[in-house]
């Protein structure tokens, strides 16, 4: 691909040369340059304009009535053009990548690097952004090892960009403190929201449409045995006992974050079983809402049943691969996923 133009112009001058006047080939010698300056520097560029200006030259010598002096004046603006082109072209890859750079740095304070285990808990996290060049959205996860036990959070506020890198961060930040601090996750989930309160007004959102969060805590006991959650609107977690898939859907779904003012503040904590080597995945609604090219959702519970046995790092592996192939590479939403396991004693 990189040396395509000096190929093109290759091509272009044989079959001027070899051909009759009358079928003009050199004409094209002007889309050499402009190629050029979609994958070269300026200088390289400039230096293939002229090259191919030189050609035109030692053409129009060959072939007299070739009018060479128009096609040469074509290849001397369209070099012009293209040197311009390229250089515009570097200047908006250096700034793309500098806000890479910011990216990776946000990133690292709201989705820092969990650990993959912990005590007889295994843990495997998978991010995704929908927007090719970004690395980082509204969706957001965190686990903590406490004295109350392993507690992890999952959530995803609404919006994109920045604000919503913000307001993620807002409420990671809340939980890494709040979890070491609090015996009950109610008081948790509390902070949680007057730290996403407190966001949103310091930075009110734009428009008519308020910023919230949807949010799922989870916390294993050290020993395991059970798994106590805390629903805030979030899409429920699949529990994969062998075979037997459960959707641990809460029987009173507590308040989105910002909106308990609104709504109340009345959360609500269930307990489940959880057996040693049963998987828990929990995940955001960009991964149940997935969609093939003629409409229909990923079927998650469908494929979460066939994965009995499947280690968590295999598991979001597979979960990655097969969403890329179901949509085809076109995600319309971030995507986040925790998948722990409760290894054997």
């Amino acid at each position: 691909m990189r040396l395509s133009p000096v190929v093109l112009t290759v091509v272009i001058a044989s079959l001027a040369y070899a051909t009759p006047p009358e079928m003009a080939f050199s004409r094209l010698l002007p889309a050499a340059p402009a190629l050029a300056a979609a994958m070269w520097p300026v200088l390289p560029t400039v230096l293939l304009g002229t090259v191919c200006l030189l050609l035109m030259i030692g053409l129009g010598l060959v072939f007299p009535d070739l009018g060479t002096w128009w096609t040469a004046a074509g290849i001397i603006a369209v070099t012009v053009a293209a040197a311009y082109g390229s250089h515009a072209r570097l200047q908006r890859e250096r700034t793309l990548f500098q806000l890479r750079l910011v990216a990776d740095a946000a990133q690292q304070v709201v989705l820092s690097p969990l650990p993959r285990r912990i005590g007889d808990i295994e843990i495997e996290s998978l991010y995704l952004a929908a927007a090719a060049e970004a690395r980082i959205g509204g969706d957001f996860y965190e686990v903590v090892d406490t004295k109350y036990g392993v507690r992890l959070l999952i959530g995803d506020v609404r919006g994109k960009g920045l604000p919503a890198v913000g307001a993620a961060a807002a409420i990671v930040n809340a939980f890494r403190e709040a979890a070491y601090d609090e015996d009950d996750m109610v008081a948790v989930a509390r902070r949680l929201d007057a730290s996403s309160t407190r966001y949103n007004a310091a930075f009110p959102p734009e428009g008519a449409m308020e910023r919230f969060a949807t949010a799922l805590l989870a916390e294993i006991p050290h020993g395991g045995g059970r798994v106590n959650v805390l629903n805030c609107g979030h899409p429920p977690p699949l529990l994969l006992n062998g075979a037997r898939l459960h959707v641990l859907e809460t029987a009173t779904p507590s308040p989105l974050l910002s909106l308990a003012e609104l709504i109340g503040d009345h959360y609500t904590v269930d307990t489940f079983d959880l057996a040693p080597d049963d998987l828990l995945l929990l995940y955001t609604d960009g991964i149940a809402e997935a969609r093939a090219r003629d409409g229909e959702f990923f079927p998650l519970a469908t494929w979460m049943r066939r994965q009995s046995g499947t280690p968590p790092r295999e598991l979001l592996t597979a979960l990655h691969r097969d969403l890329l192939r179901y949509s085809r590479g076109r995600l319309d939403d971030d995507i986040a996923a925790l998948a722990v396991r409760l290894r054997a004693a």
